[in-house]
């Protein structure tokens, strides 16, 4: 086995890890938690907005 061998069978290796995380990342399956990850900066702007009239 040739060292050129070995760093093909690496390259070849990564890159189909690679396209499995990509698979995994798009899956629809994992959309609702994306939704709410991506709701996460505005989850305590409820908690920090006074009501009208009053001050926090």
């Amino acid at each position: 086995m040739d060292v050129n061998d070995l760093r093909s069978a690496v390259t070849v290796t990564l890159f189909l890890l690679f396209l499995a995380l990509v698979v995994y990342t798009w899956s629809r399956k994992r959309k609702p938690e994306y939704d709410e990850a991506a709701m996460l900066p505005f989850a305590d702007e409820q908690d920090t907005v006074a009501p009208r009239g009053e001050k926090p």
